[in-house]
């Protein structure tokens, strides 16, 4: 069964140490009711920036754990970074096929964060159907992915890559003609992105 419910939290560390040490006690998710997994690690691009990815069946298992759990198993990180922000989207299809929120075999995670014309939500969402996830789902090397939506139409496209070189060999051959076919530009307000090098240890 595919997570409905992906919220995805990006910070910048100040104390590397602590906040590596922190990120063990979130092992503890692993008994909460409706969790799926957990998975993250360091910018490539910026060294002190770190996101995080989970997964929940439900918002209302999730809103559990936020009322019960969440504040014992984050305070070990108390002061070991700032701006944390965090965003909830559900998830709507798959990239390739049968996402699971599985990360022991991928090396790294590509974000795509667009903020998408109303008017064009569903041209969007239709052209990364038709056009880009044909595209990604056979390049060598991309292992799953999905495509979900927030209120205000945002959306966040996952993908997890085996390694940085078969990622950049996709860049470097497809993405300009693709995003030209699928007439990305008309639809997007802005687009911002990172690529994300996966920790095993982080991994719940």
């Amino acid at each position: 069964m595919a997570p409905v419910l992906v919220k995805w939290m990006r910070c910048t560390v100040t104390d590397r140490r602590g906040f590596e040490q922190g990120q063990r006690r979130w092992a503890g998710l692993l008994g909460e009711p409706g969790f799926r997994g957990q998975g993250g690690g360091w910018s490539t691009r910026r060294d002190d920036v770190v996101h995080l990815f989970a997964f929940w069946e439900s918002r209302s298992f999730y809103d559990s754990f936020m009322a019960r759990s969440h504040d014992r198993l984050a305070s070990a990180q108390a002061g070991t970074y700032t701006n944390m922000q965090v965003k909830l989207f559900d998830h709507r299809f798959d990239v390739k096929t049968g996402f699971e929120p599985r990360f022991t075999d991928a090396d790294l995670v590509r974000i795509a964060h667009c903020r998408v014309h109303e008017e064009q939500a569903e041209h969007f969402a239709l052209m990364q159907q038709k056009v880009w996830n044909p595209a990604m789902a056979g390049s060598p090397g991309m292992v799953r992915g999905l495509f979900c939506e927030a209120p205000g139409s945002e959306v966040l496209i996952l993908s997890m890559w085996q390694s940085e070189a078969e990622h950049g060999k996709y860049r470097q051959e497809r993405v300009e003609r693709l995003s030209l076919r699928a007439g990305t530009e008309k639809d997007l307000i802005g687009l911002d992105g990172d690529i994300v090098r996966l920790l095993p240890q982080w991994t719940v």
